[in-house]
């Protein structure tokens, strides 16, 4: 487990997912008018919809208010709902309220839970956003379309074996260790050159770059850091912020950004 908002059965995605940025951002629905939530409602009441969607259009409107105070468009910015620990019930409700993105921490935990779900909800989207042992990768790989915690070229190669086994190419963020703490995932300040490179020469997809800042500091230096990472790589993507700093990522040039709590309870 990487942080407190994070930690396969085969499955085709209903859709092409695209790029992460492509698709879409805060407050919007898919260009050709489909619903995203679910077909079938299960256990969980009208309540817990009402709850959920206000609590996902609190979160929205956030993320686009911080958006136009740093002259962005709030589309640019995809609100992942991370969903570890949390029951099925619970996600279904999120899911009939509108979201469509889901981030989970363990793959075990995953295949337990999303595949009733998969086959319930149409234009569903899973992130695995936990640090992802190279003996899971064929897993991830046909449950998740992004890994947001690639650190490492032996995971890489893994992810590698997988896609020419499956056939799944899940988009791939690079973690980085931008607090440089020996117990927290992500690559190294100096390693991440090499692995971007291993990385560009790969079959899979760079969506961009991927952080957690240390507990207690302003998280705000360690945003910054890594969009100029970003900048110095020609790498896009920004997969930063959580339910407590979400704002201040998105200000800083979060693309994605992964929020539990603040979505899950009141």
């Amino acid at each position: 487990m990487v942080a407190d908002d994070h930690a396969g059965a085969p499955r085709q995605p209903a859709h092409d997912p695209g790029q992460v940025g492509a698709e879409p951002g805060v407050g919007q629905q898919p260009a050709d008018g489909r619903r995203v939530a679910g077909r079938h409602r299960g256990a969980y009441s009208s309540r817990a919809v009402t709850s959920a969607a206000a609590r996902l259009h609190h979160i929205r409107e956030n993320i686009a208010a911080a958006a136009r105070l740093a002259r962005r468009d709030p589309g640019e910015v995809t609100l992942v709902a991370v969903s570890k620990t949390r029951s099925a019930d619970e996600i279904a409700a999120l899911i009939e309220a509108g979201q469509r993105d889901f981030g989970e921490s363990r793959v075990q935990e995953a295949e337990a839970k999303w595949p009733p779900l998969l086959q319930q909800h149409s234009g569903i989207r899973l992130h695995c956003i936990g640090r992802l042992q190279s003996n899971k990768a064929e897993a991830a790989a046909k449950l998740f379309e992004v890994v947001h915690s690639l650190d490492r070229v032996s995971l890489l190669d893994a992810l590698v074996g997988a896609a020419q086994k499956t056939g799944r190419h899940p988009q791939v963020f690079v973690q980085v260790n931008v607090g440089e703490e020996e117990q927290k995932g992500g690559v190294a300040l100096t390693v991440l050159p090499n692995l971007l490179e291993s990385m560009r020469r790969s079959p899979l997809p760079l969506a961009g770059l991927m952080a957690i800042p240390p507990q207690g500091p302003e998280p705000a230096p360690f945003f910054a850091l890594l969009a100029k990472l970003a900048r110095r790589h020609g790498v896009s993507g920004l997969s930063m912020g959580m339910s407590g700093d979400y704002r201040a990522a998105v200000m800083l040039g979060a693309t994605v950004v992964r929020v539990g709590t603040a979505l899950f309870e009141d």
